[in-house]
């Protein structure tokens, strides 16, 4: 698989919408890696000018992230119930919470111009987060030639993705910064590790595993790559590079003792998703209302962290992180990419 791309190192750098940037997608392609953009909070326009900049950066492959959330069923009063129990936050900063709660980012599955952009611009990989898009949206990316990656936490999950023909998966343990890729973000969810659900993938599936969650260095490679798995993906590693988008107080956070301390939350956009401690994740321990669906939990999200930025808090930010968190080096990609593939090389394997 990784040939067939022309991908010579077992490095996939993670989407990261809202971090990642077609710099750091170029850059780590161009040093050999799988460079990643998460285009699933913008919309057509805004991710075909994301893609336009990678390709002026790089002649290499690189992977375009979408989501495929479950259509958000807006509940007004729930809603209305979770900005009056956010009401004393905006009041400390001196702004007002919103109004009303918009779904701010439309689904790949309900969204036929993305795919069409998509089907148009023939990205070498797309990858699919939170589930699959129909079976006629799948042969259309297929059809033009485009390899398709899907997020797992689950065996159950991985099968339903090698079912619809998808290329890839991607293990995402529960060691992972982010977002959960689960299906449904109702069900129960077991938390798989990635040594354990990289695994189950290897020796149940047929299809080619990259592992995800965790992995900082070159030995969190080699360890996944003597599982089985093509590659390892990495998202938190490369928060702290330059060409991120990352703000101070995010690359402060994760430099600094919250780091040792990341914890799965929905508080902040409506799904788990495993951050940097904070005060948004803190809240979890006196805030008891419904939280609305994602992505409409967002909206009151950002505008809470808009609204403490202006006043020079950060720790109301979305600071997604995996549990290597503590494991992150500031420097610029390539680098890191060479320093990670020094690493995976000097692995004893005697």
């Amino acid at each position: 698989m990784l040939d067939t791309l022309g991908v010579t190192l077992p490095i996939v750098q993670a989407p990261m919408a809202g971090v990642s940037t077609p710099a750091l997608a170029a850059a780590v392609s161009n040093a050999g890696g799988l460079g990643s953009i998460g285009i699933g909070a913008t919309d057509p326009s805004g991710a075909r000018k994301m893609i336009e900049e990678v390709r002026a950066a790089t002649d290499r492959a690189f992977n375009v992230n979408v989501f495929v959330h479950e259509t958000p069923q807006p509940d007004r009063a729930r809603e209305a119930a979770w900005l009056d129990a956010l009401r004393p936050y905006f009041d400390a900063f001196g702004a007002p919470p919103p109004s009303s709660l918009r779904t701010i980012y439309k689904s790949f599955a309900d969204d036929p111009e993305m795919l069409k952009l998509l089907i148009d611009m023939k990205p070498a990989v797309v990858s699919l987060h939170f589930g699959l898009p129909s079976a006629d949206a799948i042969a259309a990316l297929k059809q033009a030639g485009i390899t398709l990656f899907a997020t797992a936490t689950s065996l159950d999950e991985a099968r339903k993705i090698e079912a619809a023909g998808i290329d890839v998966i991607v293990a995402q343990g529960i060691e992972a910064g982010g977002h959960r890729g689960v299906f449904d973000p109702h069900a129960q969810d077991d938390g798989l590790g990635t040594i354990a659900l990289t695994r189950l993938l290897v020796r149940n599936c047929t299809l080619p595993v990259v592992a995800a969650g965790g992995i900082m260095d070159g030995a969190g490679i080699a360890a996944v790559r003597d599982l089985g798995a093509v590659a390892a993906q990495l998202g938190t590693a490369f928060i702290a590079c330059p060409e991120t988008s990352a703000d101070d107080g995010y690359r402060k956070a994760l430099m600094g003792d919250g780091a040792h301390h990341t914890q799965l939350t929905s508080l902040i956009s409506g799904r788990p998703a495993r951050a940097i401690a904070n005060r948004f994740t803190a809240l979890g321990d006196v805030l008891d209302g419904a939280v609305p669906s994602y992505p409409i939990a967002y909206d009151a999200g950002k505008a809470l962290n808009a609204a403490a930025k202006a006043q020079g808090e950060y720790g109301f930010g979305a600071q997604w992180a995996g549990q290597g968190a503590p494991l992150a080096r500031a420097m610029p990609a390539a680098e890191l990419v060479a320093t990670l593939m020094r690493e995976f090389g000097a692995v004893d394997r005697s």
